[in-house]
This record gives C-alpha cells, sequence and structure tokens, in this order.
C-alpha cells in the first residue's frame, strides 16, 4: 500500500479510503453485500483481480473481516468496528457530492440506475403476486446498450441486459437523466411523465404500481441549496 509519509490522519485514512473502487465496495457493505458476487454486482467496471486485491486491502487495514464459507466455496464478508464507523463518513461524502455536482452525461448508465433499484432499493412488499416483466427502451443511449429488461419475480428481481424470452408486462420508455433523477428523489414519476422524458405502455394496473415499487432514496430528504452560504437540511 501506498503512503503519503505522513503522520495527518486525513493523510493516513486517505492512504486506504482514497484508493480507486474503494469508497464503492464500502458503500456497497453497508448496504448490505457479503459476498464477491454482491459486492462485484454493485461495482460494475471492476475487475475481479482488481476487487479480490481491493478487499485483502481492506480486511489488512482492519476495516473488514473475511470468513471463509463452510462449504469451502467463496467467502462472506463484513466490516469490523472500524469499518461500521465509515457510515457517517460515507454519508458525508454523498452529502457533498449531492450539493455540489451536477449529473453529467457519463454519470447516466440506466443499467447501474436499474441495479440499484433491484438490489437496494426494491420494496418487495408491494410486488404483485405474479412475475412481471418490463422493458426499458432509452433513446438517448448508444444502440445495442438502449434496451434493458426488469424481472420482478420476488427475490429473484434481476436485471437483464439482454432480451430474457419473456413476455413484456410494460415497456417503459425513458430519458437517462429522467430515469437517473426519479430514482434519486429528484423528480417524481409523474413529473417525468409531464415533461415527456418518461412513458410507460402495457397493463395500467401495472403501470399505476411500478413507480411505488422503488423505494425513496435517501439522498430524497435532502434539501439542496446551492446558493452562497447555505447549507444542507434534512427535511
Amino acid at each position: 500500500m501506498r503512503t503519503y509519509g505522513q503522520y495527518c490522519p486525513i493523510a493516513r485514512a486517505a492512504e486506504i479510503l482514497a484508493e480507486r473502487w474503494t469508497p464503492i465496495i464500502l458503500r456497497n457493505l453497508l448496504l448490505g453485500a457479503t459476498t464477491f458476487g454482491e459486492i462485484a454486482d454493485g461495482a460494475p467496471g471492476i475487475s475481479r483481480t482488481l476487487l479480490a486485491y481491493r478487499l485483502r486491502e481492506l480486511e489488512q487495514a482492519g476495516v473488514i473481516e473475511t470468513t471463509p464459507n463452510s462449504s469451502g466455496r467463496g467467502s462472506t464478508y463484513a466490516l469490523t468496528r472500524a469499518g461500521q464507523d465509515l457510515n457517517p463518513v460515507m454519508l458525508a461524502m454523498g452529502s457533498w457530492g449531492e450539493r455540489w455536482l451536477e449529473l453529467a452525461p457519463a454519470h447516466l448508465d440506466p443499467g447501474v440506475v436499474l441495479d440499484s433499484w433491484c438490489r437496494w432499493y426494491l420494496d418487495r412488499e408491494r410486488l404483485p403476486a405474479q412475475r412481471v416483466v418490463v422493458r426499458f427502451d432509452f433513446a438517448d443511449r448508444p444502440r445495442k446498450a438502449d434496451q434493458l429488461w426488469m424481472i420482478f419475480d420476488g427475490d429473484r428481481t434481476e436485471v437483464c441486459r439482454t432480451n430474457p424470452g419473456f413476455d413484456e408486462d410494460l415497456v417503459v420508455r425513458a430519458m437517462s437523466k429522467a430515469l437517473t433523477e426519479w430514482h434519486l428523489g429528484r423528480i417524481t414519476w409523474a413529473e417525468a411523465v409531464e415533461a415527456g422524458d418518461l412513458d410507460i405502455t402495457g397493463s395500467p394496473r401495472l403501470a399505476r404500481a411500478l413507480p411505488t415499487w422503488n423505494r425513496r432514496s435517501g439522498w430524497a430528504r435532502l434539501e439542496i441549496r446551492r446558493e452562497g452560504g447555505a447549507g444542507i437540511a434534512f427535511t
């Protein structure tokens, strides 16, 4: 592990926390990921080799502990007391990012939004008894990346990047930014529809229910003021 060679606690913490992908890994663990696959699924783009290396670094630093599974295959990852103590640090990073950083086109991968919805924000108690297949079309995405599917099926809910072969109950046509802002809680589903950035066809009953299957983002509780001197208030 590289060191700044400084006694400063900020420098010492940065040696661990400021490595690329480490905050994302910690976020996933704080959200409840416990296996290598769950951590990887919440960090699309990281190689398995780099993820394994980062997890070893965090274990050596005393931030996580690794327990081999009794089956002999894979391990379970859990935050130590030091790792759990990073929760307010991560919330502070998120609050700062939501306050000061705009959503750029590079941030608008709808696959990440749908994965987040599926893994962390899905309100399973509201799901209907039957399986529901939803196709999402994104006119602002490059071809071959402009369609995604979500299969809502209780604990087996998943996101598919290729046609899963099931009949589609709903088709959602959305702009990537609108879907992202809705997921963040910045706008409502109805506002996106009214603005022409989102349209849904299919069963009227399921169309009305779909947005209720997404639990409200924690960042939606922030009242963001960017004018001089004003801070962040929780509402």
